[in-house]
């Protein structure tokens, strides 16, 4: 029996989005660890290079690219100078997203009395920062897909990020939530349309991880945690948050034929035990 080598990519070119991010950065090191050429995708394009360089002088093959994951002719001027370096694409990672404060409420519960206080509310929240929060989630990954997986019609992979807030929504992200919850369902339908055509598409679903994006929602002035942060902790039954490199090895294996070729429309929880924990 030959057993599969997860951290084998060679010759594989893997595109990137959003991966001048937090964690879009560590999947950047691992796929080039793991002998890849990898397009790291960004709007950021200063960044994006920044993580390009340090993958060269550990001697791996890398292109540094900006993108507008939400204008179609940005990604295909994105996919045009992929092909164009590396005349392929094998696998496809849909890291770009995020929240934003206009799409969230100040209170987890409502309250009357909120309506006569300077909160937002559910009433409150703004309409572009909800379209926003959702187009850059479920947009920023239908659009990509579109433009490169007619590049791996031959075979190749589509990895998303969900969520834990798509199987429970948190409190006070309705619109993050709802567009998570989009990805997942979004990734079940991906793996059944492209089943014929050699393409797997597969997700992983984060829970709690420290991030440049919600380092304010989670720690204090001081670098203490927030009460938000407390309640999160205690609702974790490994009782911490997760580290981005906690990521890789799922991300990995789910892209990786000879480990997962028969894993399809899966959504992998990666959350020390969130989801699996009542509360009680």
């Amino acid at each position: 029996m030959k057993l599969p080598q997860i951290d084998n990519l060679e010759n594989k070119v893997v595109v990137l989005t959003g991966g001048a991010g937090v964690l879009g950065e560590s999947f950047a090191y691992a796929f080039a660890a793991a002998k890849a050429k990898v397009c790291i995708l960004d709007l950021n394009l200063d960044r994006a290079e920044e993580i390009a360089a340090k993958i060269r002088n550990l001697g791996q093959e890398v292109l540094a690219v900006e993108c507008n994951v939400l204008k179609k002719d940005s990604i295909e001027k994105a996919r045009d100078k992929v092909i164009e370096r590396y005349g392929q694409v094998d696998i496809l990672i849909n890291g770009a997203g995020g929240n934003h404060p206009k799409g969230t409420t100040d209170n987890e519960f409502f309250d009357r009395d909120d309506l006569d206080k300077d909160l937002k509310t559910f009433f409150d929240l703004d309409t572009e920062g909800v379209q926003f929060v959702f187009n850059l989630n479920f947009l920023g990954t239908l659009l990509p897909t579109q433009v490169f997986a007619k590049e791996m019609l031959n075979g190749g992979n589509i990895l998303n990020i969900s969520s834990m807030n798509a199987f429970t929504p948190l409190t006070k992200i309705p619109a993050y939530s709802a567009a998570k919850a989009a990805i997942s369902n979004f990734t079940q339908w991906l793996a059944v349309y492209f089943s014929k055509a050699g393409i797997r598409c597969n997700a992983i679903a984060p829970g709690f991880f420290v991030t440049k994006q919600n380092e304010k929602m989670l720690l204090d002035e001081n670098g203490e945690w927030t009460p938000r942060a407390k309640k999160i902790l205690s609702n974790t039954p490994m009782g911490r948050f997760g580290k981005s490199e906690e990521l890789i090895g799922a991300v990995l294996f789910l892209v990786n034929e000879e480990a997962s070729g028969f894993i399809n429309g899966v959504v992998l929880p990666i959350d020390g035990g969130f989801s699996s924990y009542s509360g009680v």
